[in-house]
């Protein structure tokens, strides 16, 4: 009996012990518990029953007290938006910032029963939506006609048009996002990885004997990290351009643009790197830091789906992470034929996040 009970408390003794080492192992509480807790978040609050709503803007001069207004911003993927200048409202329609421009005009107004003429303009760039919004405007309708004047002709009358604009290929979007992520793993991983292999292996210590400071390695790191990104940009870029038509609004003008704003988010993302091999006294731990920054990104900064999808109370988050400030800036360069200059939102955020990063990757250098 004493046989037994000596080994049931040294199966609770081991299994204490084994937990406890468990918890203390960043790899583990990381991978096994960290991890799935920001997919459960992200994806449970992104995911559900409704299509992403579609943006209205509204015509200046609608009619916005009838009941044909109240029908139609009463469909739940219908946000409508107040009027603004006609031409912004012209200029984010050919762009794919809002599904369609939407009037609405009482012909007969100061009657009992008014007819209403709903026009929606809509351009190539939101012709995926185009169909959609037509079919639940006329379901509106009809459902107004139904109920509240079912004895009378119908109340309104739809008519569309489509403006000419650029076509809006899920390569626009998709591109801009994996150049993030594809800069976002070198600087993060690459240079974390790098600084501790050459401190562990004493080469740091090396140079440290020769006339070197420490922001001329910095400096030759990055020179390298620059060069690789160089050759990854040109090569998906050409790809997406010429294998599934991404869009360079002004040809090699946008792709040099786009290059040099690249290297704002390199200095960042490497600076994280440097920062985090500074921290770390083995190599193991380098991973489950380097993904606890990494995956966030990743998921909440737009590389795969807009950051429109998330809850509004996630979307002020999503939009202070220097990937959203990037990966934006590239895609106004790329379709909307912004310059560089007139980034004003993307380039305060991103020169923010390198004073903030650049210093501490400085100071948490380490030679050995």
């Amino acid at each position: 009996m004493s046989n037994k009970v000596s080994q049931v408390k040294a199966a609770f003794t081991i299994s204490k012990y084994s937990l406890l080492a468990t918890l203390k192992s960043p790899t583990s509480v990381v991978f096994s518990l960290l991890f799935p807790i920001i997919f459960i978040v992200v994806f449970g609050a992104m995911v559900g029953d409704k299509l992403p709503a579609m943006k209205i803007a509204i015509a200046p001069g609608s009619d916005t007290s009838g009941a044909v207004y109240k029908a139609i911003s009463s469909v739940p993927l219908l946000t409508l938006q107040q009027p603004g200048s006609p031409a912004q409202m012209k200029e984010d329609l050919e762009r794919g910032r809002i599904s369609a421009i939407m009037n609405i005009e009482a012909l007969n107004a100061g009657t009992a029963l008014p007819h209403y003429l709903v026009h929606i303009q809509t351009s190539a760039a939101s012709a995926a939506n185009a169909r959609l919004l037509k079919t639940l405007v006329n379901e509106a309708l009809n459902q107004l006609n139904s109920k509240a004047f079912p004895n009378n002709p119908a109340i309104a009358t739809l008519s569309a048009e489509e403006l000419p604009g650029r076509a809006y290929h899920s390569i626009d979007f998709i591109l801009p996002g994996q150049l993030g992520f594809s800069l976002l793993m070198a600087g993060v991983y690459g240079s974390s990885y790098l600084l501790f292999s050459l401190r562990q292996n004493l080469v740091l210590r090396r140079l440290r004997v020769a006339p070197l400071r420490r922001r001329s390695i910095i400096a030759g790191e990055m020179l390298s990290r620059l060069f690789f990104h160089i050759i990854s940009f040109i090569i998906m870029v050409l790809l997406g351009y010429y294998a599934f038509r991404f869009t360079l609004v002004n040809g090699l003008d946008t792709f040099i643009e786009m290059l040099l704003f690249s290297l704002l988010g390199l200095f960042i993302f490497m600076g994280i790197g440097f920062i985090i091999s500074g921290m770390v006294q083995n190599e193991n731990a380098i991973s489950p830091i380097a993904n606890t920054v990494v995956l966030p990104q990743i998921l909440l900064c737009g590389l795969f789906f807009p950051v429109e999808n998330y809850p509004l109370w996630l979307q002020h988050f999503c939009n202070l992470l220097p990937l959203t400030f990037f990966v934006d800036g590239l895609r106004k360069i790329a379709f909307d034929g912004r310059h560089i200059w007139e980034l004003s939102r993307q380039l305060a955020g991103l020169l923010v996040w390198t004073l903030l990063i650049l210093p501490l990757s400085i100071r948490s250098f380490k030679w050995e």
